[in-house]
């Protein structure tokens, strides 16, 4: 190993798992890539801190903790006689290290708002491309097992499963910075049990109560954290704002914004301009949560009314009033408290849509129909765990559970 590459064999100190070592110069090249360093820019949990005021976590501390993971979990599938070349080692480190590559702005929330018709998943494809290309085919092999085409199935499941290292850190990561410690999961133990079984991940039957814990724990983190009311209002609060924003500069009226926010306002481009306009890569790789937040702070002050009272709202913590229930709202109800809206703010009906806004909420902590979790008894049998579990809890929360939900500015009478 010459000079250079020692001096990138870098430590960094993450507050959940102390030490993490950087393996080798490529790695330490791709943390150091713009791409991945914008990710620090990026809130894991977006608008969670307005409800837990210590989840100000990044994109940025999960991937690491991801690529801690799985580097552990490699390490463990090793002592049990699984044969992994260093090549696949680095390679499936680099595919959890960028598995979020292509998150914008506030991640889930603004997705499909400011780019449309494409997902995350889809630009973190296209930005791994490009990083290939730049590292001179280095990550050929991270690609194929981050798109499950490499031929050993089970590395691409330790990225990208319903018990994979990205679940497993963001988990026990966001508990940590919420302070909510029903959503803490034994990862240590966990990946411990893990083994290898027919070229697919599987946990020894001793660690099935662990499995348990984890499921558990995902489903009340969800309706805890990742669904908690305030939380969810404050989202799609943020989504109107920049719903009315690109009303607004349809109409020709003068908006502040840093030039990568004014690109994706003004030209709104679509997938197809993704991969054949070099500005929106451009711009999308400038981009992040403070350009929007940024330009929000100065919207409260915008002669529309409307911008001004949804800015106001997010970023004074006025948040709307919010009802959820199994039933979905009725149009009559929802045409009742508009017209409310409409008297109280002295606004237009079509501009009450902004403060007065329904849509669903689901949460499944397991999906038996998709990408099974399996437990391996002592003489190689493979069961699901909903099946292998005596707990009625694991069986229920296979269900995917719907509720509707409601909100509208506090202090409307209707």
């Amino acid at each position: 190993m010459n000079s250079s590459e020692t001096n990138k064999r870098k430590i960094y100190n993450d507050p959940v798992y102390g030490f993490i070592s950087i393996p080798n110069a490529l790695v330490f090249d791709l943390i150091e890539n713009p791409y991945f360093q914008r990710l620090r820019r990026i809130n894991q949990l977006g608008l969670t801190h307005l409800v837990y005021p210590g989840a100000v976590h990044t994109r940025f501390q999960h991937s690491m903790g991801a690529m801690f993971l799985i580097e552990h979990a490699l390490r463990t599938l090793s002592e049990k006689g699984i044969e992994i070349s260093p090549e696949e080692y680095t390679a499936a480190s680099i595919a959890i290290l960028l598995h979020d590559l292509g998150h914008g702005p506030y991640s889930h929330t603004l997705e499909g708002i400011l780019i449309s018709d494409i997902t995350h998943e889809e630009i973190t494809n296209y930005l791994l491309e490009i990083l290939n290309k730049e590292y001179h085919g280095k990550l050929e092999l991270a690609i194929s097992i981050f798109r499950n085409t490499y031929k050993r199935r089970f590395f691409h499941q330790l990225v990208s499963s319903q018990l994979d290292m990205d679940r497993l850190d963001y988990l026990r990561r966001d508990s940590f910075y919420t302070g909510v410690s029903e959503g803490v999961i034994g990862t240590e133990r966990l990946i411990k049990m893990l083994n290898v079984a027919n070229d697919q991940i599987v946990v020894e039957e001793k660690g099935i109560y662990s499995v348990e814990k984890f499921l558990v724990a995902r489903r009340i983190m969800y309706w805890q954290v990742y669904l908690h009311k305030t939380v969810l209002v404050a989202e799609h609060l943020l989504i109107q704002i920049l719903k009315r924003v690109k009303h607004i500069t349809e109409n020709g009226m003068d908006l502040f914004a840093s030039p990568a926010l004014a690109f994706f306002l003004t030209e709104k481009p679509n997938k197809a301009d993704f991969y054949s306009n070099p500005n929106v890569l451009k711009y999308f790789s400038q981009l992040d949560d403070f350009d929007v937040m940024g330009a929000i702070k100065v919207w409260r002050n915008h002669l529309d009314t409307t911008l001004s009272l949804l800015s106001k709202m997010l970023i004074d913590r006025h948040l709307p009033k919010i009802h959820i229930q199994k039933e979905k709202f009725s149009e009559i109800e929802l045409e009742k408290i508009r017209l409310s809206v409409v008297k109280g703010f002295g606004i237009s009906y079509e501009e009450s849509k902004h403060f007065v806004v329904s849509g669903t909420l689901s949460n499944q902590a397991y999906n038996q129909d998709h990408n099974e979790i399996f437990i391996a008894s002592k003489n190689g049998a493979l069961t699901d765990i909903a099946s292998a579990s005596d707990n009625f809890n694991i069986r229920s929360i296979s269900e995917p559970v719907k509720k509707y939900f409601l909100f509208y500015p506090k202090g409307i009478k209707f």
